[in-house]
């Protein structure tokens, strides 16, 4: 369970998909002047150096971030990929793009004041690199080594009654998506308010292509819960079944906005960061 870096997969197309949506709902989130936490289930390191390490390795940012960032001035980019541009270009100097902020990063370059971000990570190493991360503004900021899924059920609800939950696990093993199911069916009765994002990729696992329609019926278990449910696809699944296709972004209590973001936004990152006849988007919503 100790063998996922995030690291090797920084930058890359299903990041942008997960990072443009996370912008979005913090920004939302940010209109009001009342404070909110932040919660993320797995953190990872927080920033990450494309030019060395796991990242420049695994080369992946090519299909994703790499690929935006020589359109960034371009007037076409649809305002969600805009704004999502500009958060990672906070942390990169002029035109040069070296560093690629992590899912901690982004939401710690935009809370205020009085908003708190808590941060869960297990593995060993990348726990440590996010703790050294976050040193020197601790203020705002806590960081638990421990299971981001258990450590959830003790701080619901926050104390203001706002906030973003953000859950992310590696889906190293299979559990990883029953887990996620449960964690949602425990979490937002706790927390009936806030808001949910859920990612996970796009492979050839039976577990994987199930997980959305569970995630349905989950919030339509629940009284008075909507939902969105957006996925970009950059190319075919393998032959051999190996590798990430595609990702999907699952949010409980979207704002209003997003709908309209994200259909401005999808089709074109297809356009942008599509390998073949098969890259794709699918976006649909429920409101109750």
């Amino acid at each position: 369970m100790f063998s996922y870096r995030h690291g090797f997969h920084a930058g890359n197309h299903a990041d942008v998909l997960k990072h443009t949506v996370l912008v979005q709902l913090l920004s939302h989130l940010l209109q009001k002047d009342k404070p909110f936490w932040v919660i993320d289930t797995h953190a990872g390191g927080g920033l990450y150096d494309l030019t060395a390490g796991y990242a420049a390795r695994s080369g992946e940012a090519a299909s994703g971030i790499q690929a935006l960032w020589p359109k960034r001035h371009d007037p076409a980019m649809p305002e969600a990929v805009k704004a999502f541009v500009k958060q990672v270009a906070a942390v990169n100097h002029g035109d040069t793009l070296q560093w690629y902020p992590g899912s901690p990063q982004l939401a710690a370059q935009m809370l205020r004041e009085g908003d708190h971000l808590r941060l869960y990570e297990l593995h060993p190493t990348e726990s440590k690199v996010l703790e050294q991360h976050f040193e020197s503004v601790r203020r705002g900021v806590s960081i638990q080594v421990a299971d981001g899924f258990a450590g959830l059920r003790g701080v619901l609800p926050p104390p203001p009654r706002r906030g973003l939950v953000h859950i992310d696990p590696p889906y190293e093993v299979k559990d990883d998506y029953k887990i996620v199911v449960q964690t949602l069916k425990d979490a937002v009765p706790r927390f009936a308010t806030g808001t949910y994002a859920i990612w996970y990729p796009e492979v050839a696992r039976h577990e994987a292509q199930q997980l959305p329609g569970q995630l349905k019926r989950v919030a339509a278990s629940l009284p008075k819960v909507d939902w969105l449910h957006a996925t970009l696809r950059v190319k075919a699944a393998a032959r051999d079944g190996v590798g990430l296709f595609g990702s999907g972004m699952f949010i409980i209590n979207p704002p209003w906005t997003l709908y309209d973001r994200l259909a401005e936004a999808l089709p074109w990152l297809v356009e942008k960061l599509g390998e073949d006849d098969h890259a794709a988007y699918t976006l649909e919503a429920q409101q109750n």
